[in-house]
């Protein structure tokens, strides 16, 4: 909730219309495929027209965010390398409608 808020702060989205969706990859080889090793990506997807600094400052922030929050060895009770990347992007040919019923 704290990335989804800020996230929708920084490039200027109002929050009603931000959405964020987090799903695990269920499978998923990382180097040599070691139970060591693990990976979070982010896929930011944003509307064109933003700055590429807006966009630069996105990335930024959802990269320390995340690394901030993880805590690999408490939760697993082990040693993990975990990489985590994040890609912003402009959204391509989106159409939305809000139907109220």
């Amino acid at each position: 909730m704290a990335l989804h808020s800020a996230a929708a702060e920084l490039i200027g989205s109002a929050l009603p219309d931000f959405k964020t969706r987090f799903y695990p990859i269920a499978e998923a080889v990382i180097g040599s495929g070691e139970a060591t090793e693990a990976m979070i990506h982010v896929d930011l997807a944003i509307l064109p027209g933003r700055d590429p600094a807006v966009k630069a400052r996105l990335g930024d922030l959802t990269l320390a965010m995340l690394c901030d929050r993880i805590r690999p060895e408490a939760e697993l009770n082990t040693q993990v390398t975990v990489q985590v990347t994040v890609e912003v992007r402009d959204i391509e040919n989106y159409h939305k409608r809000v139907l109220r019923r």
